[in-house]
């Protein structure tokens, strides 16, 4: 399988969509490894067990970020030309990795995120020009049912909106939504594990919370152009090269991370008494 390669008319639909949707991003394999890989996490799991915040009902949204790279399955994603190049196309220049993230929605209790952009609350780590994006790429198959990304198709165009607080979570001024609501196309982003979608900083999103019997995971890496440098420190990080690896690299990284935490949990399981 050759792997993804931007073409002319994706450029142009991004640009004027605010995003673009790439079935099967990852291969069957770089998929199942994501997947095996992140549910035997046991690390992240438990550091993402309190959540992120809770949406406007209450319901607990748990996130986990990381702002540095290692040598893992989730860092040769990151790092994957198949993504730089194609973020690099998108923004118009050298990109660095601002973070990247998990998000992970339970059955019947993951809750909402609510509308907003994400250079909605960037602007404020001192990113000046909203020339950032991210990549959703589903590790779960992700439906209506079980709170799939929603999307206002060329909202990016309206420039930043002004965020506030929205119960624990950052969230677009409603006055403004609601009216680009009447304006622009809601489009559910429902995708098959493994399927990517850019969007832009500036392209509103939000999603509901997981009524279902299905867990709803995506796995987010989200970058900022070179030139466009935060002025000031601040959780997320400053320009530092990143060195793109070969596509090859999320098998290679997969496989051997996904057998050392295979081995990690067979040793802690205790010998059986006889």
């Amino acid at each position: 399988m050759t792997a993804f390669q931007v073409t002319d008319s994706q450029a142009a639909q991004f640009a004027a969509d605010g995003y673009l949707f790439v079935p099967k991003l990852l291969d069957d394999e770089e998929t199942q490894l994501l997947y095996r890989i992140a549910k035997a996490d046991q690390a992240m799991l438990d550091r993402a067990r309190n959540g992120y915040g809770r949406d406007t009902k209450g319901n607990v949204t748990s996130i986990l970020i990381h702002n540095e790279l290692d040598d893992d399955i989730y860092s040769a994603i990151v790092r994957s030309r198949r993504i730089v190049d194609t973020m690099e196309r998108m923004l118009g220049g050298e990109v660095y990795h601002y973070h990247n993230k998990m998000t992970m929605k339970e059955p019947y209790k993951g809750g909402a995120w609510e509308w907003h952009q994400d250079y909605g609350y960037w602007y404020n780590n001192g990113c000046i020009y909203p020339h950032m994006a991210s990549v959703m790429i589903a590790v779960d198959k992700s439906t209506k049912e079980n709170g799939c990304l929603q999307v206002l198709r060329g909202s990016h165009e309206c420039g930043r909106i002004e965020h506030g607080v929205v119960a624990t979570q950052t969230g677009a001024d409603m006055e403004r939504v609601e009216q680009l609501m009447k304006r622009l196309e809601l489009v559910y982003c429902e995708m098959e594990p493994g399927d990517g979608l850019f969007f832009h900083c500036n392209t509103l999103h939000r999603s509901d919370a997981n009524n279902s019997p299905d867990p709803r995971w995506t796995f987010l890496c989200c970058y900022n152009a070179a030139r466009n440098d935060p002025y000031k420190k601040h959780g997320h990080p400053n320009y530092s090269f990143l060195e793109k690896w070969d596509d090859s690299a999320i098998k290679e990284v997969g496989r051997r991370q996904l057998a050392s935490l295979e081995r990690a949990a067979s040793d802690a399981v205790p010998a059986s008494v006889g």
